[in-house]
């Protein structure tokens, strides 16, 4: 085999002779089980990076060449986002806003910037809408709301309820696309109310909303597009589990420092007292 392979006879039982003498990592089974655990955890949405991220937090100094091999011996791998279409429809008479946040996607305090819009999800009795609210200082989602139609009060509960939770003070921006929902007089009158500025991004341009697209990109590559929902009621329990029992309090975010918006807020917030 030797002769075959061109490799010399001493050569193959030095590298032998070393290959036996190599003592086990006994750390190693306990990697592989935790890498497991992780994945499992995360339902399989942790690339290399943010599993890097959860070995370390758990105490393994382990870099990302490591890490990826562990999660190739483990039998772990991320899963993969499918591209999505937009539907925005801001082809109406309604007056909009001008783009006030203009791309400053980098709040330096809570509930000072907040950016919202549409999404859709299909179950087997038709379509479910969900608009969401995210505060951009800590990327929280902050308010939701999810029905059948997609309609002024859709997006007016997904506010309200934004509203109700952090009671912000004067002075928060609230921005969106130019959605004929959000530029209707019901939600106009909902942000006069409150005293909260609104701000739009210019026609046809997704990038001016990036934050909340990215989030939409991640709720369907991590959760929607490995389902099939039966029913409006069951997508509305699952996608309420992922938002308040993962993203919010347990995901980790590279815009973060890789931590999760509940725990990014809370050491922000610590550190404010200590100041």
């Amino acid at each position: 085999m030797c002769e075959i392979l061109g490799v010399s006879r001493c050569n193959y039982y030095s590298a032998v002779r070393r290959k036996e003498h190599i003592e086990p990592d006994p750390q190693h089974d306990e990697l592989i089980e935790w890498v497991q655990k992780v994945a499992d955890a995360s339902d399989f949405t942790y690339g290399v990076r943010r599993m890097k991220r959860a070995l370390n937090s758990l105490g393994y100094p382990v870099g990302k060449q490591r890490t990826r091999a562990l999660m190739k011996e483990a039998g772990v791998s991320v899963r993969r986002r499918r591209k999505y279409k937009v539907t925005t429809n801001s082809d109406h008479q309604q007056p909009v806003f001008d783009n006030v946040l203009s791309r400053d996607f980098d709040a330096q305090k809570p509930d000072q910037a907040y950016v919202s819009d549409i999404t859709y999800i299909w179950t087997q009795e038709g379509w479910l809408y969900l608009a969401v609210v995210i505060d951009l200082f800590s990327r929280k989602i902050v308010g939701w709301s999810m029905a059948s139609r997609m309609n002024a009060q859709l997006v007016c509960d997904a506010l309200t309820m934004a509203l109700w939770q952090r009671k912000p003070k004067v002075g928060l921006i609230h921005h969106s696309d130019r959605g004929s929902q959000y530029a209707s007089r019901q939600f106009r009158q909902l942000l006069t109310q409150y005293k909260v500025t609104g701000s739009m991004s210019r026609k046809g341009d997704c990038w001016d909303n990036a934050v909340v697209e990215s989030f939409f990109g991640t709720l369907k590559q991590e959760r929607v597009q490995w389902r099939h929902y039966q029913s409006r009621r069951a997508a509305q329990q699952d996608i309420l589990q992922y938002i308040t029992m993962f993203y919010n309090s347990q995901r980790m975010h590279s815009y973060l420092d890789y931590k999760s918006p509940n725990q990014y807020e809370a050491d922000m917030a610590n550190l404010q007292k200590a100041a």
